[in-house]
């Protein structure tokens, strides 16, 4: 939906341009970005997975630009690569002056012969973000994320 509205923003900006109105095409063009910068996709800042026996224990950094109830990053979860649920951790409130802020989840069971997992975060606004945490478990560290057994 997002993207459809930008397409709409650009062609009119572009109507505009055509038709000598490039100050006001152009300032439609950059209310649009603006809008969709505002508060935007979660990002994964970092990800810790501890072994604790047969499950894990789970922290998640997480960085958004909250906006109050209605848009707050509301959720983040653990996936197997073939998209299987193995935790999630629900966040019941926006945290609009605690940025980046960590979450933990205890007892996360990942199936045995199961080595890669990926962590994903969710806004009441945006929904998953396309932006997802590779984690890769039999190696201590990778691209934000570390792994302690």
């Amino acid at each position: 939906m997002q993207k459809i509205n930008q397409k709409i923003r650009i062609k009119r900006f572009l109507k505009n341009v055509a038709h000598g109105g490039a100050m006001s095409g152009l300032l439609l063009l950059v209310m649009s970005f603006m809008s969709s910068v505002n508060a935007g996709d979660v990002e994964i800042v970092n990800v810790s997975f501890e072994s604790r026996g047969d499950n894990w224990h789970v922290d998640v950094t997480l960085k958004h630009n909250d906006k109050g109830w209605d848009h707050y990053a509301d959720a983040w979860r653990v996936v197997t690569e073939k998209g299987a649920l193995l935790g999630k951790r629900t966040l019941h409130h926006p945290h609009e002056k605690e940025q980046p802020f960590t979450r933990s989840l205890r007892s996360v069971p990942v199936p045995k012969g199961v080595t890669v997992v990926f962590v994903e975060a969710h806004d009441k606004v945006h929904g998953w973000s396309k932006q997802r945490v590779r984690v890769d478990l039999r190696q201590a560290k990778g691209r934000r994320y570390e792994v302690k057994r």
